[in-house]
């Protein structure tokens, strides 16, 4: 290889493979002092990632809480019970529903009331603000309102299934708490106790379409969270892209200033010399005098 001033490869070859150690340097930092993969999302997209997060959750608690009920209602259906153990059946049962209805109430994100079936939310669903532009098309993902539908008893077990006519109905609740009067009776319904209900066996088909309904909430839940997270990674790619062309056009590249500060001072040095040489030529005029 030639020894050149004005182009020095060996430095432009060090430069690039420090500019790239640099690079995966300061990554490894950021991810390690956040604690996180992601660091550059727009807040909106990631809160509402968050949002479904807390969503899908609170199903997950609600679908744990149905599966013991169809376990104990099973079990009531099996004929070897007296109404002593089918009392202690419906007791669990209607504590689990009560349950289910606790979580549902306070199912909450940001002041939104995500289970309640009723609000803005459940009516018009949601719009997540996933970029700069104020175009529903290319800055929103909008969130059906069925994502946002009650988590109650009343509402998971009247319509067995996914447009589907309801075979059962929770009956109506009375007294000074309707809502409590309701559980005590689908509980007695679950445990076959109470007089006129469907009974243990109908029950069990009916659980079934209510565990059926909550699965096909949480997979939409699901749907939704892919593309939220989808346009999170989106806007970090964004987010770095124009960073780095900032970079490019405001920040000096310390590297390249380095190696041309290196070269300026052998030119510098060597003009020096030069004219050190060239202001001694007029004294050879001497000699010849």
């Amino acid at each position: 290889m030639a020894l050149t001033i004005n182009t020095n490869l060996s430095s432009m070859i060090v430069q690039k493979n420090l500019q790239k150690s640099t690079n995966q340097l300061n990554n490894a930092i950021e991810r390690m002092t956040t604690g996180y993969k992601i660091n550059h999302a727009a807040d909106n997209a990631a809160t509402g990632a968050d949002m479904l997060a807390t969503l899908e959750d609170n199903y997950a608690l609600i679908s744990s809480h149905v599966q013991r009920v169809r376990d104990l209602t099973e079990q009531a259906a099996n004929g070897t019970y007296g109404d002593q153990s089918k009392k202690a059946i419906q007791s669990e049962i209607e504590a689990r529903l009560q349950e289910i209805n606790r979580i549902a109430a306070n199912c909450e994100f940001n002041g939104i009331d995500m289970m309640a079936g009723t609000g803005t939310a459940a009516s018009a669903g949601l719009d997540i603000q996933v970029g700069i532009e104020g175009t529903a098309s290319k800055s929103r993902i909008h969130l059906e309102a069925d994502l946002f539908a009650s988590g109650k008893v009343a509402t998971l077990f009247t319509v067995p299934a996914e447009g589907t006519t309801a075979a059962y109905a929770p009956p109506a609740g009375t007294g000074d708490d309707p809502e409590a009067d309701q559980l005590k009776k689908v509980a007695a319904d679950c445990a076959g106790m109470r007089e006129g209900g469907p009974g243990s066996a109908a029950m069990l088909d009916q659980i079934d379409k209510v565990i059926n309904k909550i699965s096909s909430r949480i997979t939409t839940l699901g749907a939704a969270r892919n593309r939220i997270d989808s346009a999170v990674e989106s806007i970090s790619v964004q987010s770095e892209n124009i960073t780095s062309s900032l970079s490019t056009l405001r920040d000096a590249d310390v590297a390249t200033e380095s190696s041309n500060y290196i070269k300026a001072q052998i030119l510098q040095q060597a003009s020096a010399t030069l004219l050190a040489t060239a202001n001694q030529s007029p004294s050879i005029a001497l000699n010849l005098l």
